[in-house]
C-alpha cells in the first residue's frame, strides 16, 4: 500500500492541551521533485510546509493561510499556502542552496534560512481584511520560530517539533512534526511534566524511522490520556490552471499583449508553487488580445 500523509488532532490532560501531529513525507518529496531542491533547502521548505499543514488544520471551512519565512540566509524567501482541507503547496526562492552539516552533524537549516529576518502569517478568514501576524526569526531552525510565533502573536504557549530526513541522494525518507498547545487551567506540575516529556523525546525523524505514527508520536509526548478527535489527509494541491493564467495575461492589457506577440511571438508562465509551465503561442495570444480590447458600449 502506498504511503499517505495524514494529520491527527485531539486534546489531552482533561482538555488542558490541544495536540496535532502529522506525517508529511509524500508532500515534502513532492515539493523536492517539483522544485529540485538540494537537501538543506528541502529540509527548510519541508519543515515550513509541515508547520503549514498543522496550522491549516487549525482553520475552519474555506479559511486558508500563507506563511512567509523571510530570513537573511541564501535560500531567500520560503512561502507555503495551506488550508483547512489539508491542501498544501510551497516554494523557496533559491532551491539549489546547499550548506555543509552543522556542528551537530545535521542539515544546517538555520544556515540556509538565516538567523535574522521575519516570519509573516497571513490568514484569510473570510473577513474583509486578512489577519496578519509577524514575529522576528529567533533561531532559523524553524520549530523554535513557530513556537515563538504562537506564544507572541497568538498568545498560545506551544511547543512545535518539525523534522525532515533525507538520504544520501537527497530523497525524502520521512517528514513530519507535532504541535502541543497549552490551554487555560493547566497546572504548574503538568507544565513541568510536559517539558520533561518533550525534553526526553528522541528526534522525530528517528521515531518515524522506527515505525512510529502521528498517533503514537503524540502518546509519547502526552501519555495515554489522549482523546483523538479526527484525522485529515494532507496532500500537495496547487490552485493554478490555464484559465487563471489566461485571466492574468488578459489583465495585463492590450499594449503589453501586443508587445509579447511582436517581440517574442509566445508567452511562457511558470507557477511559483508547482513549477507547472503554461505556454501560449501567437494565435492563442491573439485570442487573448481580442478579449483584452475594450468593448464598445452598447
Amino acid at each position: 500500500m502506498a504511503e499517505k500523509d495524514y494529520l491527527v488532532r485531539g486534546t489531552a490532560w482533561n482538555g488542558t492541551l490541544r495536540v496535532f501531529a502529522v506525517k508529511t513525507t509524500v508532500l515534502v518529496e513532492e515539493l523536492r521533485n517539483r522544485h529540485n531542491t538540494l537537501p538543506t533547502t528541502t529540509a527548510a521548505l519541508g519543515r515550513t510546509a509541515t508547520a503549514g499543514a498543522m496550522m491549516g488544520a487549525m482553520l475552519k471551512g474555506k479559511e486558508k493561510l500563507t506563511i512567509q519565512v523571510k530570513g537573511d540566509g541564501p535560500a531567500g524567501q520560503i512561502v507555503v499556502d495551506a488550508n483547512a482541507s489539508g491542501e498544501v503547496r510551497g516554494y523557496v526562492d533559491n532551491p539549489q542552496v546547499q550548506l555543509p552539516s552543522n556542528a551537530l552533524g545535521k542539515l544546517d537549516v538555520a544556515g540556509v534560512v538565516g538567523r535574522s529576518g521575519y516570519i509573516h502569517i497571513i490568514k484569510d478568514l473570510g473577513l474583509k481584511e486578512p489577519y496578519r501576524g509577524s514575529v522576528p526569526i529567533v533561531s532559523g531552525e524553524l520549530a523554535e520560530d513557530f513556537t515563538y510565533y504562537f506564544a507572541t502573536s497568538e498568545q498560545t504557549p506551544s511547543v512545535v517539533g518539525l523534522s525532515v530526513l533525507v538520504d544520501e541522494y537527497g530523497n525524502v525518507m520521512n517528514a513530519g512534526g507535532f504541535i502541543v498547545q497549552v490551554l487555560p487551567g493547566i497546572t504548574e506540575e503538568d507544565i513541568t511534566r510536559l517539558e520533561q516529556a518533550i525534553g526526553s523525546l528522541p528526534p522525530i525523524s528517528a521515531l518515524f524511522e522506527q515505525g512510529e505514527t502521528p498517533e503514537s508520536l503524540l502518546r509519547l509526548v502526552v501519555g495515554d490520556d489522549l482523546q483523538l478527535m479526527d484525522e485529515l489527509s494532507i496532500v500537495f494541491e496547487c490552485q493554478c490552471s490555464k484559465e487563471r493564467v489566461e485571466r492574468t495575461l488578459i489583465s495585463m492589457g492590450e499594449s503589453e499583449l501586443k508587445l509579447l506577440i511582436d517581440e517574442d511571438g509566445q508567452a511562457e508562465v511558470v507557477c511559483h508553487f508547482c513549477n507547472e509551465s503554461y505556454v501560449f503561442d501567437t494565435p492563442q495570444l491573439e485570442m487573448l488580445l481580442d478579449q483584452a480590447k475594450p468593448k464598445p458600449i452598447q
